[in-house]
């Protein structure tokens, strides 16, 4: 693990760290019945902030130079993934008391990981910048990805509920609440949305884009901060089994699966399979969480997710340098 990289890590435990403080010393309570800051602040970066990211992403993606075989070779395997894990959660767990979207909040957690905070400096620092550029392009279709298909699985996951539940009483006024959810939602549309803009070619005027930047800056500090507020408001007894359980599945199941078909099917060697490799052996990222306080579900769980995957990162990710090194 290079210096770098461990001051990346640092720097999100002091910045968890600053929350967890405001948390505990009620910074940003306005006053009894003032509400849940979490909340707000969750609510705040999932409705402002990713919104403007994926938007601008969207837009400036260069389909062109995409390198494709590299990015089906992290991507086929990582929504196998994300179905396997899904529908794992689906026939064991199902919502009781976790909420209806309990199985999609766990596949995220157990699929994204932090590609920019942890994952660029990882990447710069290994690989140089051939490396980065191939990092790069599979971070500007991350999210895109990972969080639109798991924000359809919720959405249905919801529209069942509350069929189930008597709150929906005919199937197609709720077929057509649950997509009307889908497509009216702070990840879905943006995206959606960027990818008409994109098709124009006209790009984005230097204001709009200034101000999408700004507001796309803040969503890795403000989630991080989240983070430490929702570990000084929320109970983490009884969590930790299912937050080890979905750390392992990030740190050392979703790596090797990529491994295995990145290598065996799509036929990856040096450079391009360490980068995908590495890209699926990060620690769970913080959207993770704004997506379970969307869903109010597992807040607490993948809170501590987070916290032990990003610790346990510096030893399975060396583990899995090791062992790329020993294949080349």
């Amino acid at each position: 693990m290079t210096i770098t990289v461990f001051y990346k890590l640092l720097a999100i435990f002091l910045t968890v760290g600053l929350g967890w403080v405001a948390g505990r010393l009620r910074w940003l309570e306005t006053g009894a019945g003032g509400g849940d800051p979490a909340r707000l602040l969750g609510n705040a970066a999932f409705t402002i902030f990713v919104p403007a990211l994926l938007f601008r992403t969207t837009v400036r993606l260069d389909f062109a130079s995409m390198p494709w075989r590299t990015v089906a070779a992290f991507f086929v395997p990582a929504l196998l993934f994300v179905a396997v894990v899904y529908l794992w959660q689906r026939r064991t767990a199902g919502p009781g008391a976790q909420g209806a979207a309990a199985p999609s909040v766990r596949a995220i957690s157990a699929v994204f990981g932090n590609s920019v905070q942890v994952g660029i400096p990882l990447a710069a620092a290994l690989f140089g910048e051939a490396g980065l550029a191939i990092h790069i392009a599979l971070v500007s279709l991350h999210a895109i990805i990972l969080l639109s298909l798991l924000t359809v699985l919720a959405e249905l996951d919801v529209g069942r509920h509350r069929a189930a539940t008597g709150q929906a009483s005919r199937l197609w006024p709720m077929l057509r609440q649950t997509l009307r959810n889908t497509i009216v939602h702070p990840v879905v549309l943006p995206v959606l949305a960027g990818l008409l803009w994109n098709a124009t070619g006209l790009g984005l005027a230097p204001v709009l884009d200034e101000t999408l930047t700004t507001l796309g800056s803040a969503v890795v500090p403000v989630c991080l901060v989240l983070i430490g507020l929702t570990l000084a408001y929320s109970n983490l007894k009884g969590q930790w089994q299912g937050a080890i359980g979905v750390g392992a599945l990030k740190l050392l199941g979703l790596p090797a699966l990529v491994l295995a078909t990145a290598q065996g099917v799509f036929g990856l060697a040096g450079l391009p399979l360490s980068v995908v490799v590495m890209m699926a052996a990060l620690p769970v990222g913080s959207n993770a969480l704004m997506f379970s306080q969307r869903y109010d579900s597992l807040q607490a769980e993948t809170t501590a997710a987070i916290m032990i995957s990003t610790v346990a990162f510096a030893a399975t990710g060396s583990l899995w340098l090791a062992l790329l090194a020993w294949l080349a």
